[in-house]
């Protein structure tokens, strides 16, 4: 055991070297990525990784709380991830419990804007199990009216203990105040009126399965002790036969913003905090802006940063100062947030943000410090890299914002070519006062900063 750690330790210890120190247009991922697609449109995705007797098998499901465009129908996704575990004819949910602790497999499954990801890891020579109760449950998947209700009835009580918190409370009013028309209004929870009235959608559950869940919306991801041939011919055998579905989600354009906007959380006895939300560009392997803004919030406002040091360590305004852009399908939010000691000083804090924000627009950043910020960037994601579920993870990140895996590889080669100009050109297209959204959590009935 020992030795298997110290080898996988001096690998991925040698990764991170190798990816710190590697000339621009080199993959940042070393191993091969086979892609596979089926003819009724599910993508396979298999990468052959050195890890005896293990396989992670990721299913993504392009579909988040972000499709959900009918009015009063919020939180479905998220549901699903709860629903995909009740069981089916074939194998009921005790027994698809079983099956996991005779594998010695874990499983479960997470939801957000823009997808909803089950995944597994276990012995590998049982890849041919996994791939049968998957396919089972994704194609017959079967629940009565009474397990809907009860279920129905556990995301709202979720819902009810994750609202408790002042963080959730903002998070929602932000979103909910940021956009006016698209989706992303709404948290992956969904609206509480709607989560309230869930256990009344029986039928239209039944529907919300019909169209998301289908091999169009879906990508297969194995990673670990496989080949691609066996990963292929397993998916064809158990997902051969999956219908392709004819339906497609019309996403509503969100309005040019032109006046900032306000959220706020009146909350007593709790540590005052202030948010700045811009809006943002969509995601996109291409382009530089989303990489551009991640190396410059990180530059201003990473514990390591002069703001961070004035703020937090010398004045002792904030706990803490941070920020950066969100990657999504979508253009959404690059989001900038101090937690406060005083709420007397917000205003301070917030001029001190925004003035840093300002001077990136026409102070060149040191190029030193940007080709030093790419490498700890690089060598972060890399030092990661250290387990099939962990590359699976970071995979799956790229394939539901773009449905190709090589994303991932392509948006750290778009890293490599970042100049300062870029900086200043991403800073200022984005930080606009009037494309910005103030969240603040604070004793008073309205905003304590203009």
């Amino acid at each position: 055991m020992k030795n298997k750690f110290v080898a996988s330790l001096l690998l991925c210890f040698s990764l991170a070297v190798a990816v710190a120190q590697d000339s621009p247009g080199k993959k940042i991922l070393p191993y091969p990525i086979s892609q596979h697609k089926l003819d009724n449109g599910l993508n396979v995705v298999t990468v052959p990784y050195n890890s005896p007797g293990l396989a992670s098998l990721y299913i993504v499901v392009r579909a988040g709380s972000r499709d959900e465009t009918e009015k009063g129908k919020t939180g479905f996704a998220h549901f699903f991830e709860h629903m995909m575990f009740r069981g089916t004819d074939k194998y009921s949910k005790e027994e698809y419990g079983d099956i996991m602790k005779a594998m010695g497999a874990s499983a479960n499954a997470n939801t957000s804007l823009d997808r909803t990801m089950y995944y597994m890891t276990g012995n590998a020579d049982m890849l041919d199990k996994m791939f049968e109760i998957e396919a089972d449950r994704f194609q017959h998947l079967k629940y009565s009216e009474h397990d809907f209700k009860t279920e129905a009835g556990a995301v709202k009580g979720e819902y009810t203990k994750n609202s408790a918190s002042p963080y959730q409370q903002l998070y929602e009013k932000v979103a909910g105040t940021a956009f006016n028309k698209h989706t992303y209004a709404h948290t992956t929870m969904g609206f509480f009126e709607d989560v309230v009235d869930m256990p009344n959608q029986y039928d239209y559950s039944l529907t919300f399965f019909d169209r998301f869940y289908r091999p169009e919306y879906t990508t297969i991801l194995v990673v670990g002790d496989v080949t691609p041939e066996r990963v292929n011919k397993l998916a064809e055998q158990y997902f051969g036969m999956w219908e392709h579905g004819n339906y497609k989600p019309e996403i509503p354009v969100e309005p040019k913003q032109t006046k900032t906007r306000y959220a706020h959380v009146k909350q007593e006895n709790f540590p005052p905090y202030l948010s700045l939300n811009f809006k943002g560009p969509a995601f996109s392997d291409k382009d530089k802006d989303l990489p551009a803004l991640s190396i410059l919030t990180t530059i201003l406002f990473a514990e390591n940063s002069d703001l961070y040091r004035k703020l937090v360590v010398d004045e002792q305004k904030a706990r803490f100062i941070g920020g950066g852009p969100q990657f999504s399908r979508d253009p959404n939010l690059i989001s900038v947030s101090a937690s406060l000691l005083d709420v007397k000083d917000m205003q301070y804090v917030k001029d001190e943000l925004m003035k840093a924000l300002e001077e990136a627009k026409t102070k060149p950043m040191d190029a030193q410090k940007i080709e030093d910020t790419k490498s700890r960037i690089k060598y972060s994601f890399a030092m990661s890299m250290d387990s099939p579920d962990a590359i699976a993870n970071a995979l799956g990140r790229f394939i539901w914002l773009t449905g190709n895996p090589e994303s991932l590889n392509n948006i750290y080669s778009v890293y490599d070519t970042i100049t300062a100009q870029d900086l200043m050109a991403a800073a200022k297209k984005y930080f606009k006062p009037e494309t910005m959204t103030v969240g603040t959590i604070a004793p008073t009935d309205n905003p304590p900063v203009k």
